[in-house]
């Protein structure tokens, strides 16, 4: 009976890999797949009447696809392990004693067999010995540098972290130095508290209005004085004692539920802290300002968790206002304002592909003491800078900055990073303005709103390549050893812009080339630049492109899929544009080499370090009649809430006012298993003086990637999608945690080694920070899930300290 069994089985990987094989040939792909059918074929109809001619015939496939592995991959162990372990596995079926035997001799009828498994398991064995590593370490003399100042920024007590990214140059940098490198594997827990905002049914799964909102805890607290202030997903404003996590009070703005129904992301990234100056009169000083989902924004007073009733409409404003009409879901806020010279400077996240006529992307301020309008950035207006009247309407569907501000409160400017005019991959209808502000870090005066200078980092943008993230800024020396005060903006395609924070201008020394990048195939009625701008100078995390033998899966058959699925997609490296028609492949894709949590400076020892993921997307436009027509995606002019659309149109960014409709998608096989193999995730540290790579390593495991969401599988090291940023101590100590495997880690800032971590109760997808109090350092992370990641879900504020007698050596 089993013989007869494995002659089925062993016949139907055969009809699959064959006919597959034979598509995948005819695509101009590898002959192997077909080639090795043919073969698993002649094993199967020889198996039961002549077994131990099936068997050597078997053995030669091993050792022939061995040899095949190794010359497509080398001693890759995830590109071996795809293409040998099938066969390895139906080797190991074939040597049971019950199968396919003539005579009572079992090392005899299966000898040939056995030694193919052995020079196939060999190759796999060695290739256990690969280094995906850049190793190297960071000089003695930087390890040991001090003294540089932190230039351009307000002044702020070391034990404090007051803005989301520690200052409002956001380099996520901390001079405490009680914890080290030394001293580290000390680290415990010191509380946890649990914040009560929690997952509500429909929530926390893959964003979209046909599979819920995602819950995400994305947060960074801040920390003034003895309190941490942060915000939850459902907008909740929590103060809690830094030396014991006790919550000192709590405020609920209860965000409207039409808004809370609608909107794709639940997630507050952080609030803001601003003591309103003396000379202005106020009873309420100190300040947390919140964003709240139901496009409003409030102002507490920071000692009582009241609302400051000078602010607005007592402690609240609106965020529609000026914005026209905005249906529900359209239009929210999930970074923290910038609050500087008493303005308050927000932007706000735009529902990505429904249309082109969606609300502006205007850049507001307001006055931080009375909330009322300062002024207005409207990259459509005329002039672009203006304090709107109170019937004023922003220019809808311009370029919008939804990620963290950064500034240069001595230069007094602000730096938006800005998307794209909407929708993200389709551009016939965008205007002048819209195509000169998009995906570009823009300087205005915080003050005045006035624009001081523009840098664009993609030009007409397709691929949903904005900028995420505020600049970090940091003084570095020129080509000529000058300093110079400099910034780098991260991006989502893995670069790094290192340009003059006060004009823009690339700093010398760290040139931008325009180079040549794909143009055949931009949909009829769109265009496409033909160059783009590339760091020539600066290291890039921008990975290779794709390469048929890149392809990946479970196993030797899905894998095999993922290679059909290459040919038949259109791809010319990165920047192809998207297709009417066909299925573009998207690399880098929209989730980020570098997402919304920046990059982290040590601007006394000049060293960047950035966390990566990777993973391809594909995306195919198609004109918007094969859906409208049958009804399936019910039509609309932008008048009323967005129709309820049916069916598989839920899946579709619909891009109303446009040609088209657009399928998006993460690239995942039938088994859901990403066609791109690993690594998936890096921590990179980059000298920004030498500019070179000091170290990277893969980060994170498949601890918490099991099958159907079980979060139990083995670690296997092939570096993890990560959405969270890291920082970087004065100890010399680098955190993280952002990994989808649920874990905080500690990094020798030297070489990259980790040296430390702790298992989190929840998905740890938001960026850690550290302060003091009461003469102890404190670690701290948000550990609550990421619905997009499928992380596991939570509520948990997490801080960590040395034992009593660690800390006391440290002192």
């Amino acid at each position: 009976m089993l013989s007869i069994i494995t002659t089925i089985l062993v016949g139907a990987i055969g009809l699959f890999l064959f006919f597959g094989g034979a598509q995948l040939l005819l695509l101009g792909g590898s002959w192997f797949y077909i080639a090795a059918g043919g073969v698993f074929l002649a094993v199967a109809a020889t198996g039961l009447k002549t077994p131990r001619l099936a068997l050597r015939i078997y053995a030669g496939l091993l050792l022939f696809a061995t040899l095949w592995s190794l010359l497509e991959v080398g001693f890759d162990i995830w590109g071996l392990e795809v293409r040998l372990l099938t066969l390895i596995a139906v080797g190991a079926w074939l040597l049971l004693p019950w199968v396919w035997r003539l005579s009572n001799n079992w090392l005899s009828d299966k000898r040939e067999v056995l030694g193919a498994m052995g020079v196939s398991v060999a190759a796999l064995v060695v290739s256990c010995f690969t280094s995906y590593s850049i190793n190297g370490s960071v000089p003695s003399d930087r390890m040991a540098a001090q003294g540089q100042p932190d230039t351009g920024l307000p002044e702020m007590p070391a034990a404090d972290w007051q803005a989301y990214g520690r200052t409002v140059g956001g380099d996520r940098y901390s001079p405490l130095d009680q914890i080290t490198t030394k001293n580290v594997s000390h680290l415990k827990r010191a509380w946890i508290t649990r914040t009560g905002d929690t997952q509500q049914t429909g929530e926390g799964t893959v964003a979209g209005p046909d599979q819920g909102h995602e819950f995400n805890l994305e947060l960074t607290p801040i920390k003034v004085d003895n309190t941490l202030y942060m915000c939850t997903p459902h907008s909740q404003v929590i103060a809690m004692d830094a030396a014991t996590g006790k919550i000192k009070w709590k405020f609920d703005p209860h965000p409207a539920e039409a808004d809370l129904a609608k909107n794709v992301y639940l997630a507050c990234r952080g609030v803001s802290y601003y003591r309103i100056p003396d000379e202005i009169q106020t009873g309420c000083r100190a300040r947390i300002y919140s964003p709240v989902a139901d496009v409003r924004m409030v102002a507490l007073d920071a000692e009582t968790g009241k609302p400051c009733d000078d602010f607005g409409d007592h402690g609240f404003i609106s965020l529609r206002q000026y914005l026209g009409h905005v249906p529900h879901g359209f239009h929210f806020v999930t970074s923290p304002p910038l609050v500087a010279k008493n303005r308050v400077i927000t932007g706000g996240w735009v529902f990505d592909n429904q249309a082109n006529f969606e609300p502006s992307g205007a850049v507001r301020a307001f006055d931080a003491t009375t909330g009322e309008i300062a002024w207005v950035w409207d990259a459509g207006h005329n002039p672009e800078t203006f304090k709107p009247g109170p019937d004023d309407v922003l220019t809808r569907d311009t370029p919008n900055g939804w990620g963290v501000y950064t500034a240069d409160t001595n230069l007094g400017l602000v730096y938006v990073p800005t998307g794209n005019s909407p929708p993200d991959n389709w551009g016939g209808s965008r205007r002048p303005f819209d195509d000169a502000t998009s995906s570009a870090t823009i300087a205005l005066d915080i003050e005045t709103g006035e624009r001081r200078w523009t840098y664009q980092t993609v030009h007409h943008d397709l691929w949903d390549m904005d900028i995420p993230s505020g600049p970090s800024m940091v003084d570095l020396p020129d080509s000529s050893g000058q300093m110079v005060p400099a910034l780098v903006q991260s991006t989502k395609r893995g670069e790094f812009f290192v340009l003059d924070r006060r004009t823009g201008v690339p700093v010398p020394g760290y040139p931008v080339e325009e180079r040549a990048v794909p143009t055949a195939g931009v949909a009829p009625d769109d265009r496409i630049s033909p160059t783009q701008p590339f760091p020539a100078a600066m290291p890039s995390l921008t990975p290779p492109d794709l390469k048929e033998t890149d392809m990946w899966g479970a196993t030797l058959l899905d894998q095999m899929v993922c290679r059909i699925q290459f040919r038949q997609s259109a791809y010319d490296g990165q920047f192809t544009p998207p297709h009417v028609g066909k299925t573009t492949i998207v690399y880098p894709a929209f989730y980020g080499i570098v997402d919304w949590q920046g990059i982290t400076i040590d601007p006394q020892r000049k060293i960047m370090l950035a966390n990566a993921s990777y993973l391809p997307f594909r995306i195919k436009l198609d004109h918007r009649r094969t859906l409208e027509d049958p009804g399936v995606l019910p039509k609309w002019n932008g008048n009323g809430e967005e129709p309820a659309a049916k069916g598989d149109a839920l899946s579709v960014s619909p891009d109303y006012g446009t040609p088209y409709i657009a399928y998006t998608n993460p690239w995942l096989n039938p088994l859901q298993i990403p066609c791109k193999g690993p690594v998936w995730g890096t921590l990179t540290a980059i000298d920004l003086v030498t500019k070179k790579i000091v170290w990277q390593h893969p980060v994170g495991t498949t601890r918490d990637t099991g099958p159907f969401r079980t979060h139990t599988n083995l670690p296997l090291p092939t570096g993890m999608y990560n959405i969270g940023g890291n920082i970087v101590t004065k100890g010399g100590v680098v955190f993280m945690g952002a990994t989808a495997d649920d874990y905080l880690r500690a990094f020798d800032l030297k070489t990259g080694e980790v040296i430390w971590s702790d298992r989190l109760p929840a998905g740890g997808q938001a960026t850690p920070m550290s302060y003091e109090v009461n003469g102890k350092q404190y670690v701290l992370i948000a550990a609550g899930g990421h619905g997009g990641l499928a992380t596991r879900s939570g509520d948990y504020i997490i801080a960590y300290a040395l034992d009593d007698q660690q800390g006391a050596e440290a002192h």
